[in-house]
């Protein structure tokens, strides 16, 4: 069997940006949901598509901010969506449903990353619940109006690379370390991607996940300036130092090359980064590039899938 994770040859790279992937593309008349879409890369996204033609729909948990921050950029518009609330992912689904519009492009952006311990739900360790249950529920909810021809992203991040699924603790009932708990959901992202495509592909939805690179955002929220510091993305004097870190405009780039690429057209089911499909971690000379095995295993998919509509009960496609 043909391995398709590996190098297309895109032409893009690490400084291309999310309006260079677009050129030439147009995007008219097309539906795109981007979640977090007003914020961070989410709001690098929603400018790049919506420049090209695409009708783009926010989905935010403060609808309020989402509207400030969106407001001057044509053919977007914004709905309340708390992905760590499912009755909040039900109602969103509920009025998009209503709608009856085809969905092209469903970007799973928004998420948390290193958070203090925090539950919600039932329970539920807060960045897998909202990185992932959250997206994984809208996406089997959205399913009638992504039948016939969509492509679903996933944004995932090199942050895989720290965890497996914990399949004895996913919920770090034994003990939280919130390196760990982000990883954890990270790889989740990139699973889901796996199985949703291997379900969807008959119904023409295409999934991939990514890692967008390193930016600075707001997804560093809960992280402190000595953290950062020792990690060396800051100076003593609290400036960048990482000169690998991209802009933001560059940091949308992967997500929105696979929500639009012509080249992974008949694709689908693999990781990204830097604009082209990923190389497997373990051919890598350097650590947290490409994407590792455990992230695209498709029994370790079936059964995160299996798990995750366990825990939601939630009624799943496929």
């Amino acid at each position: 069997m043909t391995d398709h994770q590996q190098p297309l040859g895109s032409g893009f790279g690490p400084r291309t940006t999310a309006s260079e992937v677009l050129a030439g593309i147009d995007l008219t008349g097309k539906y795109a949901i981007v979640t977090g879409g007003h914020s961070g890369l989410g709001l690098e996204t929603t400018k790049a598509l919506a420049a090209a033609g695409a009708h783009v729909l926010v989905g935010a948990r403060t609808p309020v901010a989402a509207r400030t921050a969106t407001r001057d950029i044509p053919g977007v518009s914004v709905d309340a969506l708390d992905l760590g609330d499912l009755a909040s992912v039900d109602l969103f689904a509920r009025r998009l449903l209503g709608s009856g519009r085809h969905i092209d492009m469903l970007i799973n952006n928004a998420g948390i990353m290193a958070c203090p311990e925090t539950r919600v739900g039932p329970g539920w360790e807060a960045q897998f619940a909202t990185n992932h249950l959250g997206h994984f529920v809208l996406t089997n909810r959205l399913w009638p109006l992504l039948d016939g021809g969509a492509r679903v992203v996933s944004v995932s991040s090199a942050g895989h690379h720290a965890s497996p699924i914990r399949w004895d603790d996913v919920r770090f009932e034994h003990g939280y370390d919130k390196w760990l708990a982000y990883g954890q959901s990270k790889t989740a992202n990139a699973l889901f991607a796996v199985h949703l495509d291997r379900i969807g592909r008959d119904h023409g939805i295409r999934a991939f996940s990514l890692h967008p690179g390193k930016i600075f955002t707001p997804l560093q929220r809960h992280l402190t300036r000595s953290e950062m510091t020792a990690e060396g993305w800051l100076d003593a004097s609290g400036n960048p130092a990482d000169p690998t870190f991209k802009t933001p405009a560059q940091g949308a780039a992967t997500q929105v090359w696979a929500a639009t690429s012509p080249r992974l057209d008949g694709l689908g089911g693999l990781y990204c980064e830097d604009c082209d499909i990923a190389i497997r971690a373990e051919t890598a000379d350097e650590p947290f590039v490409g994407v590792k095995a455990y992230a695209t295993d498709p029994e370790e998919a079936e059964r995160l899938w299996e798990l995750s509509a366990e825990t939601t009960q939630i009624a799943t496609a496929g």
